[in-house]
């Protein structure tokens, strides 16, 4: 995920998109590949996806109740702001540092332990496609939550396809390193979640594209009938948008309304009706603007 905290933002989501639409700031919105092919758009973490005019984008491979209280184990790197969890008021209780958890936080202070996990459940959920290979995959919870609101949305008349999934360690690896060696470790950890931390690699997040393919990977996706439609009804079946707008502060990437990550429909249903936007403040781990 490319971000650079140290651009100035304008005060509105248009603007904001319109500036990032030149070469620099789409670079800043999107996790940067060095290199990819002409007719191609940077997808979030360095895949590439070729664009067909009013297609989707084509990928290679690559519950709420009285009381109880998030788990939370320590990790290597806790910020010093972390804040008692608003989740309290969840019957249920998860990780928030085990991958195989819903409730997992991984940001740039917490990374994934073990760093190259896998999910043992991947699978290939029967929806709508724009990518294919690992990308292509979700783990099974996930997956099943999935094909359940993209069937929703389809019956509301909006189109929906998953257009990345997961990304394994060994993927995130190259991508990482590619960008390194074009651009040196400082601009890469500004630009690309550095493996073992990003939110691809758990199953539990995947981005979606609309399905005319307008605005695939851009801030104005927010304004297609997909972007608005998954903001709004995303939580019935679990998901978030992970990474709001202007929350970058807390979150350490900018706003990216294709990006929807699984923590159930109780714990997602509770961040909505209390005004909550990151993970962060809702599970109370304290933010997470840059590497320690």
């Amino acid at each position: 995920m490319c971000r650079d905290c140290s651009v100035p933002l304008t005060p509105s989501r248009r603007s904001f998109s319109t500036f990032l639409a030149v070469g620099a700031g789409l670079t800043l919105l999107t996790a940067c590949n060095p290199s990819f092919p002409a007719g191609s758009v940077q997808t979030p973490e360095g895949s590439t996806s070729a664009v067909a005019s009013g297609s989707p984008a084509a990928v290679p491979s690559e519950s709420p109740e009285p009381v109880a209280t998030a788990v939370v184990e320590p990790v290597s790197e806790t910020p010093a702001t972390a804040q008692p969890s608003p989740s309290a008021a969840l019957p249920a209780q998860h990780s928030l540092t085990d991958p195989a958890s819903p409730w997992l936080v991984v940001n740039k202070y917490r990374p994934l332990q073990p760093a190259d996990y896998a999910p043992a459940d991947l699978v290939q959920p029967a929806v709508a496609m724009a990518t294919s290979g690992e990308s292509a995959l979700l783990n099974g919870t996930t997956a099943a939550a999935a094909e359940a609101m993209f069937a929703a949305a389809a019956a509301d008349g909006v189109f929906l396809t998953l257009a990345s999934g997961y990304r394994s360690y060994n993927t995130q690896v190259a991508t990482y390193n590619n960008y390194v060696a074009a651009r040196g470790q400082a601009d890469a950890d500004t630009a690309s979640a550095r493996p073992g931390y990003s939110e691809h690699q758990t199953g539990w997040a995947f981005d979606i594209a609309d399905g005319g393919g307008a605005c695939s990977f851009q801030p104005c996706f927010a304004d297609q009938p997909a972007g608005v439609w998954a903001a709004a009804n995303g939580h019935r079946f679990g998901f978030v948008v992970r990474y709001q707008w202007m929350f970058h502060p807390i979150t350490g990437y900018y706003y990216e309304p294709w990006h929807l990550r699984y923590i159930g429909v109780e714990a997602a249903t509770d961040m909505v009706n209390k005004g909550i936007h990151t993970l962060e403040e809702y599970f109370g781990t304290g933010a997470a603007p840059g590497y320690p």
